[in-house]
């Protein structure tokens, strides 16, 4: 029962002339202008679009069963002969219409409110088929909405709403359920053939794949579960082959084609680096420090991710990454994605390289124009020796004289395409090394990042303990102040206040801190406070974070300027105003701040959520303290595109995978992804001309460098 190709929709499709994929839907057999426009809301304007609107769930309606059989509350099919049409006003506004259908063994009914036409579509005598939810009382069986299908036993064609597994789209607008399912199965009778069909032949045999015609009938209208499933794993391969075939392509040109720069061994700013440190650095960190050394040393530009969870000690890795850049005579490039990030990376780097004779600069769109100038004049001279900044420095005024080594913080909000254009401010292809602020679960790790070498740092330093994690609501909230300001300020110790997020404006957001402060200062006249917000200029904001350092602020009132690159020992505990505005990834972030010392340290998130899904995440924040397990609850939650912000990362709009569910498809799409490469560094043998095509097609906003003839 699955569509083939021909009739009607061949004979619908006679007055366009052009490639029958790229044919608008309107010219389809009963679909028209209006109904055009409606699909036009979902995104939906050609016949490729229809084929590739793959249904949200499907019902099984494919064993029809004797109505006298029927199980209450079980989805069903029931065949029968309209025996009676019962239509009436039952009260005011309310119309009752009901079909009464027979097959022999019982009597059923098909009932609907207030649409009073169905009832002169199903004159007496006319053979129809009923599908929907059961609702039995005694003798009396009923279907409330039922889909229904006329059965006309002169006609070929197969059933599409009933008596068969019946596919379910997401609707809006005019569009009913039958409408989208007869324009999809209108277009796979029209061009399902000529669905590209992008794996190589080889492959789909290794891996007993369906042709694209066949997995594209078989995911709409599927004859079996088993089918369907056969179908949905096709076409998840297919996308997730066809990315990591773009992720395998970019690492070859940018690792295994390209010359790179052979750093020196470790010279006198790393020696004096690592003799200053006051504390030992992890096994883990070592371990990662070394991977990157041998990296840089090699004449191969380096590719690599370092993961780890909040407080592991990532900015150190970054450090002596730069450090090795700097003694081999060239600049380094840290790439943030906001201003407010950019700026603490840049205040924690000058405070570590300004010691060891080590310029380093600021470039961003904080800065006014003559400060701004000064400093991209001392980059072009060599004067600087490290920029930090955020998107910015990959504008085309930015020049390096030197540039050997690119950082970028990503923390999910670059892509491949922004990396590439830092890359290119040097002669030579600089080394990359990629850090994200919260663990990704591995499954998008090698969506993401497939392209590059991973290291994660899976130690904390030596005498972290968990940090306990509270949610209390806002009655409670003097308590809470009073166990910071009265308990742990007295014992010699400090916290932060996070005020509640508001993004809409930086302005609104310092102007609300501001107000928290005033109003502690007057509840706590005795406690040491601090403020620090986005709108007090940098050289400020390193005075009252050098004040809380050295303890001469006690509580610090702040907004998420101190989401990284703040490392306080002594602050042992935090408030989260309005915490549940806040993503898990940045609590997880903000709550690493706390903790750090050898002292049991403690968040407290204040929050009276709205919805469920906040209450959840307040919930999963109380559970869990490990990064790792957060990213995978935080991914479960809000499923890949969100969690990434898909259209800012560069994530491929996936139609059929799932990076999440789909771990073991990716990891073999992945390894046979990687050997074509290998054997067709270029995609140039005529058999991988589809497959070229559509990682041109999908990938090239991101992958934009890549396949250029």
């Amino acid at each position: 029962m699955t569509p083939t190709s021909g009739g009607d929709a061949k004979r619908g499709a006679q007055r366009y002339f052009g490639d029958p994929l790229s044919m608008p839907v309107q010219y389809l057999k009963g679909i028209g202008p209006a109904r055009a426009r409606d699909l036009a809301k979902q995104g939906i304007a050609t016949v490729r679009d229809l084929i590739e609107r793959v249904p949200r769930a499907y019902r099984d309606y494919s064993q029809i069963k004797p109505i006298a059989q029927a199980q209450n509350g079980q989805p069903e099919s029931l065949m029968g002969t309209v025996v009676m049409v019962d239509d009436r006003r039952v009260r005011g506004n309310l119309h009752l219409t009901r079909v009464i259908i027979s097959d022999g063994s019982g009597t059923a009914a098909g009932v609907w409110f207030n649409q009073p036409w169905q009832a002169k579509r199903f004159p007496v005598g006319m053979k129809v088929l009923f599908a929907g939810t059961v609702e039995r009382r005694g003798a009396q069986i009923q279907i409330t909405n039922p889909e229904w299908e006329i059965i006309d036993e002169e006609s070929s064609s197969d059933p599409l709403h009933a008596g068969r597994i019946v596919p379910v789209y997401p609707l809006t607008g005019g569009l009913n359920p039958r409408d989208v399912r007869r324009a999809v199965y209108l277009a796979l009778q029209t061009a399902a053939d000529l669905m590209p069909d992008t794996i190589p032949g080889p492959v789909r045999e290794r891996q007993g794949l369906m042709p694209a015609a066949e997995a594209w009938r078989a995911i709409h209208f599927p004859d079996s579960g088993g089918q369907r499933e056969r179908a949905r794993a096709t076409l998840a391969f297919e996308e997730l082959f066809v990315l990591q075939v773009g992720l395998a392509l970019v690492r070859r040109q940018t690792v295994v084609e390209q010359a790179g720069i052979a750093h020196g061994p470790d010279g006198e700013v790393t020696r004096r680096l690592r003799a200053g440190l006051p504390f030992r650095l992890t096994a883990a960190q070592e371990r990662v420090i070394r991977q990157v050394a041998a990296d840089m040393e090699s004449s191969r530009p380096m590719n690599r991710l370092v993961q780890g969870d909040v407080g592991s000690g990532k900015t150190m890795v970054a450090v002596f990454a730069l450090a090795k850049a700097v003694d081999s005579g060239h600049q380094g490039a840290l790439m943030a994605p906001t201003e407010i990030l950019a700026e603490q990376h840049y205040l924690n780097l000058r405070r570590i390289f300004a010691p060891l004779g080590v310029e380093v600069v600021l470039v961003s769109g904080s800065l006014t124009k003559k400060e701004r100038d000064a400093n991209l004049g001392l980059l072009q001279m060599g004067a600087a020796h490290i920029a930090v900044g955020t998107h910015a420095l990959i504008e085309d005024r930015v020049a390096f004289k030197d540039l050997s080594l690119v950082i970028t913080d990503e923390q999910h909000r670059f892509g491949v395409r922004q990396r590439a254009r830092l890359q290119q401010k040097g002669e030579v292809m600089p080394d990359t090394l990629v850090m994200t602020a919260t663990p990704i679960p591995r499954t998008l790790a090698l969506t993401l990042y497939g392209d590059l070498d991973v290291s994660v740092i899976d130690e904390l330093p030596p005498g972290r303990r968990p940090v306990g994690t509270y949610w209390r609501p806002e009655s409670a909230r003097r308590q809470v102040y009073d166990h910071l300001m009265r308990t742990e300020v007295p014992a010699g110790r400090q916290g932060y206040v996070v005020c509640p997020l508001i993004e809409e404006s930086d302005k609104l957001q310092a102007q609300a801190a501001t107000e928290w402060y005033e109003r502690l200062k007057a509840q706590y006249p005795d406690v040491r406070l601090g403020l620090l917000h986005g709108r007090l200029r940098p050289a400020e904001k390193e005075a009252v974070m050098e004040a809380f350092r050295a303890g001469e602020i006690q509580v610090l009132v702040t907004t998420t300027v101190i989401e990284v690159g703040v490392d306080v020992p002594n602050a042992t505990m935090m408030i989260i105003e309005g915490a549940d505005r806040f993503g898990l990834a940045q609590l997880h972030q903000l709550r690493g701040r706390v903790g750090r010392g050898s002292h049991q340290s403690y968040c407290v998130l204040i929050a009276d959520p709205k919805t469920a899904e906040a209450r959840e995440r307040l919930m999963i924040m109380q559970k869990y303290s490990d990064g790792f397990a957060l990213a995978e609850k935080d991914l479960e939650l809000r499923g890949p595109g969100e969690f990434f912000g898909t259209r800012q990362h560069g994530m491929p709009d996936l139609k059929v995978a799932n990076p999440i569910a789909d771990l073991a498809i990716l990891e073999r799409a992945r390894a046979e992804a990687m050997r074509l490469v290998e054997e067709d560094p270029h995609l140039r043998l005529p058999e991988h001309q589809a497959l070229r095509q559509a990682v041109k097609e999908r990938l090239g906003e991101q992958f934009g460098f890549i396949l250029v003839s």
